[in-house]
């Protein structure tokens, strides 16, 4: 965080205090937080399905989007925002209209995906971890938790990607069509980088 954001953090959050009610206060406490975004180009988010006949398909969301709030206290929380509308299954036209469709994300009635997850020490992306947080597909909400590596720099998600996994059982969100085809399990895989000054 630079100098100057600090300081601007620093004013917010003795403002909030000198406040004379509790809800104003929270108010401003939360809008003390300091967020950067993730970003779309240099990011990629992507996810594996396994058909019944051994073949991996490799899934890509290209369209993602979000950001990493820096809260008052130190922590950090990361909001995803990934669009079912764009997923493309890599080099299966027909396997892509088939996860956009109504058996699987129905990107016409559910065109997003989120995840927010529970604020985290910076520490966390240095050393690795699970990172836990609550999942939402076609507006079914679940905990679910992500597996971040060990960073291969000081400074991770400006310096070099985050790199998370997980996995998920799809028929917990409702996407229990065509499991004559596909399997239940969808493994996730991340890597995330953030633009704007730290």
């Amino acid at each position: 965080m630079t100098a100057a954001a600090r300081a601007q953090r620093q004013r917010c959050t003795r403002q909030a205090w000198r406040t004379w009610t509790a809800g104003t206060a929270i108010a401003l406490l939360a809008a003390c937080a300091l967020a950067v975004e993730i970003d779309p180009v240099a990011s990629q988010i992507g996810f594996t399905l396994h058909t019944r006949w051994g073949q991996a398909l490799q899934g890509s969301f290209p369209d993602a989007r979000g950001t990493v709030d820096e809260l008052p206290d130190g922590r950090h929380q990361v909001r995803l925002q990934l669009s079912t509308r764009t997923v493309e299954i890599l080099g299966h036209p027909s396997y892509t209209r088939l996860t956009r469709g109504s058996g699987f994300f129905d990107a016409e009635r559910f065109p997003r995906i989120d995840f927010v997850s529970d604020a985290y020490p910076s520490q966390l992306l240095r050393s690795g971890g699970e990172l836990p947080g609550m999942l939402t597909i076609r507006d079914v909400r679940r905990r679910e938790v992500f597996t971040i590596l060990p960073a291969s720099c000081e400074h991770p998600a400006r310096e070099c990607d985050v790199i998370a996994s997980g996995s998920i059982h799809r028929g917990d969100f409702g996407m229990d069509r065509w499991n004559f085809a596909v399997s239940d399990r969808v493994l996730f895989s991340l890597r995330v980088r953030v633009r704007g000054q730290g």
